[in-house]
């Protein structure tokens, strides 16, 4: 059973759709999101506060790896709640 239920906003979730057309990436997507649910520190996400840049209110965001040691290698932005046991998912994009 998931630890954490996963919330995601209007653009990540776009995010998520367009990643149908990349369907090795859509797979590696999905093999994170379904860590990041069970444990957010799972050591394979490498998950680390992301200083600049706060979500609502404030409130911390997260960065996890989809890949790593990879050209532009993906990443999931996302900040705990808003409600108990709910993750929500910021973002999934690139990584600059």
């Amino acid at each position: 059973m998931a630890k954490f239920a996963l919330r995601f906003t209007k653009r990540a979730a776009r995010s998520l759709e367009e990643l149908d057309q990349d369907p090795a990436r859509l797979r590696k997507v999905r093999r994170a999101l379904g860590r990041l649910q069970e444990d957010p520190r799972h050591p394979g996400l490498h998950s680390h506060k992301y200083e600049s840049l706060h979500g609502e209110n404030g409130v911390d965001v997260w960065d996890s790896y989809v890949e790593n040691r990879t050209p532009s290698a993906w990443r999931i932005f996302w900040h705990y709640g808003p409600e108990p046991h709910q993750i929500t998912i910021v973002a999934i994009t690139p990584h600059p």
